[in-house]
């Protein structure tokens, strides 16, 4: 999500600083190519606000309140995303050694392995969706995982097969001495059954099946 943010962001710019460059250089003119007609700086004389439209947004009461809103937040929404970057503690790869073979290492996507640990856990049985992600821990990396069972599904069970299963797969394939991980478990409630629906009595007089 965040490298597709930034492509964006990265285009608009890019595109915009293009059309402001063509303008300040005249190139519009010089190559003879129409600019588009909803950009409006087209020659270098051409500023970016008017004088006129100038002193009108500065003698409004609302305009330096805005300016100075609007930049404050979005500083504080950069500062935000910056920080969010610097916490991250997923993991994009692996580096596992390579049998036979001494001092070499092969890197691992996180995500397929991420992959391959949801796909083994979700065919276990009482597993109804799981999400699991690789995170940087001391010495090695970790597995962090989130588990939910159908009502009534038994949470030691799940620990005792995602052990022998899943996991245990892992790091035979990989050939690690150790993958730790941390599960949570959440164990669906039984939906409420429906109350009987009760037909209401018809008063009166019942009247009993002719017999001719």
């Amino acid at each position: 999500m965040n490298r597709v943010l930034l492509g964006v962001v990265g285009v608009v710019l890019l595109g915009a600083g293009v059309l402001v460059l063509a303008g300040g250089l005249d190139l519009y003119r010089r190559l003879g190519v129409d600019p588009p007609g909803w950009w409006p700086l087209t020659s270098p004389d051409q500023p970016v606000v008017s004088a006129r439209t100038r002193g009108r947004w500065v003698s409004s009461t609302w305009w330096w309140p805005t300016v100075i809103g609007g930049l404050a937040v979005l500083m504080a929404g950069m500062v935000w995303w910056l920080v969010a970057q610097l916490r991250r503690t997923g993991l994009s790869s692996i580096a596992v050694p390579m049998p036979g073979v001494s001092g070499l290492r092969l890197r691992v996507s996180a995500r397929a392995l991420e992959e391959a640990l949801e796909t083994g856990t979700v065919v276990l049985p009482e597993v109804e969706r799981v999400g699991v992600r690789l995170v940087r821990a001391p010495g090695h990396p970790r597995l962090r995982g989130a588990v939910r069972l159908t009502p009534g599904g038994d949470p030691a069970g799940l620990v005792e097969h995602f052990e022998d299963g899943p996991r245990a797969d892992a790091c035979g394939s990989l050939g690690l001495p150790e993958l730790p991980a941390d599960l949570r478990i959440r164990v669906l409630q039984a939906a409420p059954a429906e109350p009987r629906r009760r037909w209401p009595r018809r008063r009166g007089r019942r009247r009993h099946p002719r017999v001719v």
